[in-house]
Protein backbone atom coordinates (compact mmCIF):
# COMPACT_ATOMS: atom_id res chain seq x y z
CA UNK A 1 0.00 0.00 0.00
CA UNK A 2 1.31 3.65 -0.90
CA UNK A 3 0.18 6.49 -0.20
CA UNK A 4 0.29 9.73 -3.44
CA UNK A 5 -0.49 13.20 -2.94
CA UNK A 6 -1.52 15.76 -4.98
CA UNK A 7 -2.65 19.65 -4.56
CA UNK A 8 -3.82 22.31 -6.09
CA UNK A 9 -5.69 25.45 -6.35
CA UNK A 10 -8.97 25.99 -7.80
CA UNK A 11 -11.02 29.32 -7.63
CA UNK A 12 -9.59 30.30 -4.18
CA UNK A 13 -9.63 26.62 -2.95
CA UNK A 14 -7.09 24.63 -1.66
CA UNK A 15 -7.90 20.53 -3.21
CA UNK A 16 -6.19 18.15 -1.77
CA UNK A 17 -6.24 14.78 -3.70
CA UNK A 18 -5.66 11.53 -1.59
CA UNK A 19 -5.06 8.28 -3.91
CA UNK A 20 -4.61 4.86 -1.81
CA UNK A 21 -3.85 1.80 -3.76
CA UNK A 22 -5.12 -1.58 -1.72
CA UNK A 23 -5.27 -4.72 -2.82
CA UNK A 24 -8.80 -4.79 -4.90
CA UNK A 25 -7.08 -1.48 -6.64
CA UNK A 26 -10.10 0.65 -5.35
CA UNK A 27 -9.36 4.62 -5.30
CA UNK A 28 -10.03 6.98 -2.62
CA UNK A 29 -10.22 10.56 -3.02
CA UNK A 30 -10.83 13.10 -0.37
CA UNK A 31 -11.32 16.67 -1.23
CA UNK A 32 -10.79 19.76 1.47
CA UNK A 33 -11.94 23.00 1.06
CA UNK A 34 -9.78 25.45 2.65
CA UNK A 35 -12.31 27.91 3.58
CA UNK A 36 -14.30 25.33 5.91
CA UNK A 37 -11.41 22.67 6.93
CA UNK A 38 -7.87 24.64 7.00
CA UNK A 39 -5.59 21.62 7.87
CA UNK A 40 -2.76 23.42 8.76
CA UNK A 41 -4.69 25.02 12.04
CA UNK A 42 -4.30 21.37 13.53
CA UNK A 43 -0.71 20.15 15.60
CA UNK A 44 1.81 18.87 12.68
CA UNK A 45 1.29 15.20 14.58
CA UNK A 46 -2.01 15.29 14.37
CA UNK A 47 -2.26 16.49 10.51
CA UNK A 48 0.21 13.75 9.56
CA UNK A 49 -2.02 11.08 10.50
CA UNK A 50 -5.33 12.38 9.88
CA UNK A 51 -7.44 14.61 7.72
CA UNK A 52 -10.52 16.45 9.62
CA UNK A 53 -13.74 16.78 8.27
CA UNK A 54 -17.26 18.13 9.29
CA UNK A 55 -18.25 19.26 12.70
CA UNK A 56 -21.20 16.44 13.91
CA UNK A 57 -21.20 17.53 17.44
CA UNK A 58 -20.75 20.64 19.79
CA UNK A 59 -20.51 21.87 23.11
CA UNK A 60 -19.81 24.10 25.70
CA UNK A 61 -15.92 23.36 25.91
CA UNK A 62 -15.37 22.48 21.94
CA UNK A 63 -16.32 20.07 19.27
CA UNK A 64 -16.88 17.03 18.02
CA UNK A 65 -15.50 16.41 14.24
CA UNK A 66 -15.39 13.93 11.48
CA UNK A 67 -11.90 12.86 10.22
CA UNK A 68 -10.14 10.38 8.08
CA UNK A 69 -7.09 8.38 9.33
CA UNK A 70 -4.84 8.69 6.46
CA UNK A 71 -2.93 4.89 6.56
CA UNK A 72 -6.24 3.26 6.59
CA UNK A 73 -9.21 5.74 5.48
CA UNK A 74 -10.99 4.90 8.05
CA UNK A 75 -13.49 7.12 10.16
CA UNK A 76 -13.20 8.73 13.44
CA UNK A 77 -14.80 11.06 15.78
CA UNK A 78 -12.01 13.53 17.08
CA UNK A 79 -13.17 15.27 20.27
CA UNK A 80 -11.56 18.76 20.36
CA UNK A 81 -11.51 20.47 23.55
CA UNK A 82 -10.89 24.05 24.43
CA UNK A 83 -8.25 23.94 27.32
CA UNK A 84 -9.20 27.57 28.65
CA UNK A 85 -13.06 26.87 28.45
CA UNK A 86 -12.77 23.59 29.96
CA UNK A 87 -10.51 24.46 32.88
CA UNK A 88 -12.97 27.39 33.11
CA UNK A 89 -16.62 25.71 33.50
CA UNK A 90 -14.54 23.21 36.04
CA UNK A 91 -12.63 25.03 38.62
CA UNK A 92 -12.20 28.10 37.44
CA UNK A 93 -8.82 27.87 38.78
CA UNK A 94 -5.71 27.51 36.07
CA UNK A 95 -3.63 25.91 38.43
CA UNK A 96 -5.60 22.80 39.29
CA UNK A 97 -5.39 20.21 37.82
CA UNK A 98 -8.52 19.71 35.34
CA UNK A 99 -10.27 16.41 35.17
CA UNK A 100 -9.94 16.13 31.23
CA UNK A 101 -6.67 14.51 32.40
CA UNK A 102 -8.60 11.99 34.26
CA UNK A 103 -11.02 11.21 31.36
CA UNK A 104 -7.81 10.29 29.00
CA UNK A 105 -6.72 7.59 31.99
CA UNK A 106 -10.27 6.15 32.17
CA UNK A 107 -10.67 5.39 28.54
CA UNK A 108 -6.91 3.95 28.12
CA UNK A 109 -7.51 1.78 30.73
CA UNK A 110 -10.88 0.34 29.64
CA UNK A 111 -11.68 -2.43 27.01
CA UNK A 112 -15.25 -3.48 26.70
CA UNK A 113 -17.59 -3.55 23.93
CA UNK A 114 -20.29 -1.18 25.15
CA UNK A 115 -17.66 1.62 26.33
CA UNK A 116 -16.15 3.77 23.72
CA UNK A 117 -12.43 3.55 22.78
CA UNK A 118 -9.55 5.79 22.68
CA UNK A 119 -7.40 5.48 19.46
CA UNK A 120 -4.99 8.16 20.21
CA UNK A 121 -4.43 11.30 21.79
CA UNK A 122 -2.56 14.70 21.27
CA UNK A 123 -1.52 18.05 23.37
CA UNK A 124 -1.50 21.26 21.95
CA UNK A 125 -1.12 24.39 23.05
CA UNK A 126 -4.75 25.74 23.38
CA UNK A 127 -6.84 22.41 22.63
CA UNK A 128 -6.43 18.84 23.49
CA UNK A 129 -7.44 16.01 20.64
CA UNK A 130 -9.00 13.09 21.38
CA UNK A 131 -9.48 10.36 18.61
CA UNK A 132 -12.55 8.02 19.89
CA UNK A 133 -13.80 5.46 17.44
CA UNK A 134 -17.43 6.91 15.20
CA UNK A 135 -20.67 5.60 16.46
CA UNK A 136 -22.82 6.24 12.89
CA UNK A 137 -25.85 6.05 15.03
CA UNK A 138 -25.23 8.80 16.85
CA UNK A 139 -26.91 9.57 20.55
CA UNK A 140 -29.21 7.62 22.18
CA UNK A 141 -31.38 11.25 23.49
CA UNK A 142 -31.72 11.71 19.36
CA UNK A 143 -32.73 8.36 19.22
CA UNK A 144 -35.18 8.93 21.55
CA UNK A 145 -36.36 12.22 20.45
CA UNK A 146 -37.38 11.11 16.80
CA UNK A 147 -38.92 7.82 18.38
CA UNK A 148 -40.79 9.92 20.54
CA UNK A 149 -40.29 6.83 22.99
CA UNK A 150 -38.30 3.00 21.98
CA UNK A 151 -40.30 -0.07 21.45
CA UNK A 152 -40.06 -2.02 24.61
CA UNK A 153 -37.38 -4.89 22.73
CA UNK A 154 -35.38 -1.92 21.59
CA UNK A 155 -34.86 -0.59 24.66
CA UNK A 156 -34.60 -3.92 26.87
CA UNK A 157 -31.80 -4.74 23.78
CA UNK A 158 -30.04 -1.25 24.50
CA UNK A 159 -30.30 -1.45 28.72
CA UNK A 160 -29.14 -4.86 28.95
CA UNK A 161 -25.63 -4.07 27.32
CA UNK A 162 -25.76 -0.57 29.44
CA UNK A 163 -26.27 -2.55 32.63
CA UNK A 164 -23.08 -4.71 31.63
CA UNK A 165 -21.02 -1.84 30.98
CA UNK A 166 -21.89 0.15 34.31
CA UNK A 167 -21.14 -3.07 35.94
CA UNK A 168 -17.55 -3.36 34.03
CA UNK A 169 -17.00 -0.04 35.36
CA UNK A 170 -17.44 -0.20 39.07
CA UNK A 171 -15.61 -3.90 38.90
CA UNK A 172 -12.61 -1.67 37.25
CA UNK A 173 -13.30 1.13 40.17
CA UNK A 174 -14.72 3.67 38.24
CA UNK A 175 -18.12 5.47 38.75
CA UNK A 176 -19.72 7.61 36.06
CA UNK A 177 -21.45 10.02 38.01
CA UNK A 178 -22.93 11.52 34.20
CA UNK A 179 -24.98 9.13 32.82
CA UNK A 180 -27.76 10.16 30.74
CA UNK A 181 -28.91 9.78 26.91
CA UNK A 182 -26.59 12.33 24.90
CA UNK A 183 -23.68 9.90 26.50
CA UNK A 184 -24.66 6.93 25.59
CA UNK A 185 -24.04 6.34 21.68
CA UNK A 186 -25.27 3.50 19.31
CA UNK A 187 -22.78 2.11 16.43
CA UNK A 188 -25.63 2.69 13.50
CA UNK A 189 -28.58 3.67 12.34
CA UNK A 190 -30.17 0.25 12.61
CA UNK A 191 -32.59 -0.06 15.40
CA UNK A 192 -30.99 -3.38 16.41
CA UNK A 193 -27.26 -2.12 16.87
CA UNK A 194 -24.64 -2.06 19.91
CA UNK A 195 -24.14 0.79 22.51
CA UNK A 196 -21.60 2.34 24.01
CA UNK A 197 -20.88 4.78 27.18
CA UNK A 198 -18.87 7.74 26.46
CA UNK A 199 -17.96 11.65 28.06
CA UNK A 200 -16.03 10.32 31.25
CA UNK A 201 -15.30 13.96 32.43
CA UNK A 202 -17.42 13.83 35.78
CA UNK A 203 -15.84 10.36 36.63
CA UNK A 204 -14.13 9.18 39.94
CA UNK A 205 -11.71 6.46 40.06
CA UNK A 206 -12.88 4.68 43.16
CA UNK A 207 -10.87 5.21 46.48
CA UNK A 208 -10.50 2.98 49.18
CA UNK A 209 -13.78 4.41 50.66
CA UNK A 210 -15.69 4.74 47.72
CA UNK A 211 -17.08 7.82 48.40
CA UNK A 212 -17.09 11.22 46.54
CA UNK A 213 -17.87 14.61 48.29
CA UNK A 214 -18.60 16.70 44.49
CA UNK A 215 -21.31 17.58 43.16
CA UNK A 216 -21.28 16.76 39.51
CA UNK A 217 -23.26 15.39 36.70
CA UNK A 218 -26.68 16.68 35.11
CA UNK A 219 -29.60 17.64 37.42
CA UNK A 220 -32.23 15.56 36.17
CA UNK A 221 -30.08 12.35 35.85
CA UNK A 222 -28.50 13.12 39.44
CA UNK A 223 -29.53 10.79 42.42
CA UNK A 224 -31.23 12.26 46.02
CA UNK A 225 -28.35 11.49 47.86
CA UNK A 226 -26.21 13.72 45.11
CA UNK A 227 -28.69 16.43 46.38
CA UNK A 228 -29.75 15.86 49.59
CA UNK A 229 -25.92 16.39 50.56
CA UNK A 230 -25.26 19.25 48.02
CA UNK A 231 -21.85 17.28 47.74
CA UNK A 232 -20.88 17.80 51.13
CA UNK A 233 -21.32 13.93 52.23
CA UNK A 234 -19.89 10.85 50.72
CA UNK A 235 -21.64 8.93 47.88
CA UNK A 236 -21.26 5.91 46.04
CA UNK A 237 -21.57 3.95 43.11
CA UNK A 238 -25.47 3.56 43.92
CA UNK A 239 -24.78 7.00 41.61
CA UNK A 240 -24.98 5.53 38.91
CA UNK A 241 -27.72 3.05 39.24
CA UNK A 242 -29.98 5.69 40.05
CA UNK A 243 -29.13 7.59 36.28
CA UNK A 244 -29.88 4.33 35.14
CA UNK A 245 -33.22 4.12 36.04
CA UNK A 246 -34.21 7.79 34.76
CA UNK A 247 -32.51 6.63 31.50
CA UNK A 248 -35.08 3.28 31.03
CA UNK A 249 -37.70 5.76 32.48
CA UNK A 250 -36.77 8.36 29.17
CA UNK A 251 -36.44 5.06 26.82
CA UNK A 252 -39.80 3.59 27.73
CA UNK A 253 -42.03 6.33 28.59
CA UNK A 254 -40.61 8.93 25.97
CA UNK A 255 -40.34 12.04 28.82
CA UNK A 256 -38.19 12.38 31.98
CA UNK A 257 -39.29 11.17 35.48
CA UNK A 258 -37.97 14.89 36.78
CA UNK A 259 -38.78 17.95 35.09
CA UNK A 260 -38.61 21.73 35.13
CA UNK A 261 -41.60 21.91 33.45
CA UNK A 262 -43.77 20.20 36.92
CA UNK A 263 -44.86 23.29 38.43
CA UNK A 264 -46.03 21.55 41.17
CA UNK A 265 -42.74 20.96 42.68
CA UNK A 266 -39.25 22.29 42.45
CA UNK A 267 -36.85 19.84 40.45
CA UNK A 268 -34.47 19.06 43.50
CA UNK A 269 -37.55 18.37 45.91
CA UNK A 270 -38.81 15.63 43.17
CA UNK A 271 -35.74 14.21 42.79
CA UNK A 272 -34.89 14.03 46.85
CA UNK A 273 -38.01 12.53 47.28
CA UNK A 274 -38.41 10.08 44.36
CA UNK A 275 -41.48 11.94 43.30
CA UNK A 276 -41.63 11.31 39.99
CA UNK A 277 -44.57 12.53 37.17
CA UNK A 278 -46.48 9.31 36.37
CA UNK A 279 -48.80 9.86 32.76
CA UNK A 280 -50.68 6.57 32.20
CA UNK A 281 -51.32 6.94 28.72
CA UNK A 282 -47.50 6.96 28.04
CA UNK A 283 -47.22 3.56 30.03
CA UNK A 284 -50.05 1.79 28.60
CA UNK A 285 -47.76 -0.36 26.55
CA UNK A 286 -45.16 -0.49 28.57
CA UNK A 287 -45.17 -4.36 30.18
CA UNK A 288 -45.81 -4.26 34.22
CA UNK A 289 -41.77 -5.73 35.02
CA UNK A 290 -40.38 -3.20 33.01
CA UNK A 291 -41.96 -0.74 34.91
CA UNK A 292 -41.51 -2.72 38.34
CA UNK A 293 -37.46 -2.64 37.52
CA UNK A 294 -37.98 1.21 36.71
CA UNK A 295 -39.42 1.56 40.00
CA UNK A 296 -36.35 -0.51 41.73
CA UNK A 297 -33.99 1.88 40.10
CA UNK A 298 -35.76 5.17 41.49
CA UNK A 299 -35.25 4.16 45.32
CA UNK A 300 -34.45 7.32 47.12
CA UNK A 301 -32.24 4.96 49.97
CA UNK A 302 -29.08 4.01 48.33
CA UNK A 303 -28.89 1.21 49.84
CA UNK A 304 -32.26 -0.13 48.21
CA UNK A 305 -31.74 0.44 45.25
CA UNK A 306 -31.25 -2.44 42.70
CA UNK A 307 -27.31 -2.76 41.73
CA UNK A 308 -26.52 -4.00 38.20
CA UNK A 309 -25.97 -7.36 39.05
CA UNK A 310 -29.50 -7.48 40.54
CA UNK A 311 -31.36 -5.99 37.69
CA UNK A 312 -29.60 -8.40 35.13
CA UNK A 313 -31.78 -10.67 37.60
CA UNK A 314 -34.27 -9.09 37.09
CA UNK A 315 -37.18 -11.15 35.49
CA UNK A 316 -37.97 -8.05 32.78
CA UNK A 317 -34.20 -9.24 31.46
CA UNK A 318 -34.51 -12.84 31.32
CA UNK A 319 -34.86 -12.97 27.33
CA UNK A 320 -32.62 -15.44 25.81
CA UNK A 321 -33.55 -14.03 22.34
CA UNK A 322 -32.10 -11.07 23.81
CA UNK A 323 -29.43 -11.66 25.32
CA UNK A 324 -28.10 -13.67 22.28
CA UNK A 325 -28.69 -10.92 20.18
CA UNK A 326 -26.80 -8.15 22.39
CA UNK A 327 -23.76 -11.06 22.41
CA UNK A 328 -24.01 -11.35 18.68
CA UNK A 329 -23.79 -7.03 18.54
CA UNK A 330 -21.07 -6.83 21.24
CA UNK A 331 -19.15 -9.51 19.46
CA UNK A 332 -19.26 -7.61 16.05
CA UNK A 333 -18.52 -4.39 17.40
CA UNK A 334 -15.38 -6.03 19.13
CA UNK A 335 -14.56 -7.94 15.72
CA UNK A 336 -15.41 -5.57 13.37
CA UNK A 337 -12.77 -4.93 10.57
CA UNK A 338 -11.04 -1.32 9.98
CA UNK A 339 -12.79 0.70 6.84
CA UNK A 340 -10.80 0.56 3.88
CA UNK A 341 -12.68 2.82 1.83
CA UNK A 342 -14.57 6.33 2.76
CA UNK A 343 -15.33 9.40 0.37
CA UNK A 344 -15.84 12.75 1.36
CA UNK A 345 -15.79 15.45 -0.75
CA UNK A 346 -16.54 19.01 -0.61
CA UNK A 347 -17.03 21.49 -3.24
CA UNK A 348 -17.54 25.66 -2.80
CA UNK A 349 -20.22 25.55 0.37
CA UNK A 350 -22.39 22.86 -0.43
CA UNK A 351 -21.30 21.40 3.09
CA UNK A 352 -20.94 24.59 4.64
CA UNK A 353 -23.48 24.42 7.21
CA UNK A 354 -21.90 22.77 10.20
CA UNK A 355 -24.15 20.51 12.23
CA UNK A 356 -25.00 20.97 15.88
CA UNK A 357 -26.25 18.97 18.77
CA UNK A 358 -29.86 18.89 19.56
CA UNK A 359 -30.75 20.84 23.15
CA UNK A 360 -32.12 18.92 26.11
CA UNK A 361 -35.00 21.05 25.92
CA UNK A 362 -37.00 18.29 23.63
CA UNK A 363 -36.85 15.78 26.55
CA UNK A 364 -37.79 18.11 29.35
CA UNK A 365 -40.99 19.14 27.57
CA UNK A 366 -44.46 17.58 28.09
CA UNK A 367 -45.46 15.04 25.67
CA UNK A 368 -48.14 17.10 24.46
CA UNK A 369 -45.41 20.00 23.76
CA UNK A 370 -42.99 17.42 22.14
CA UNK A 371 -45.84 16.01 20.16
CA UNK A 372 -46.01 19.66 18.17
CA UNK A 373 -42.09 20.18 17.78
Amino acid sequence: MFLFFSSFKDDGFDILEELINIPRCAAVFVFSDLLVDDQTVYPKEFGNKFIMSKTIGSGACGEVKLAFEKSTCKKVAVKIINKRKFMLSNSGDYERPIAFDTEIEILKKLNHPCIIRIENFFDSEDFYYIVLELMEGGELFDRVVTSVRLKESTAKLYFYQMLLAVQYLHENGVIHRDLKPENVLLSSTNEECCIKITDFGQSKILGETSLMKTLCGTPTYLAPEVLNTAGTAGYSSAVDYWSLGVILFVCLSGYPPFSEQNGKMPLKNQIAGGNYTFIPAAWENVSPPALDLVKKLLVVDPEKRLTTKQALEHPWLQDDKMRKDAERLMCDATMLPPQQISVSRKRGHEEHEASTSKQSETLTATPEKRAKM
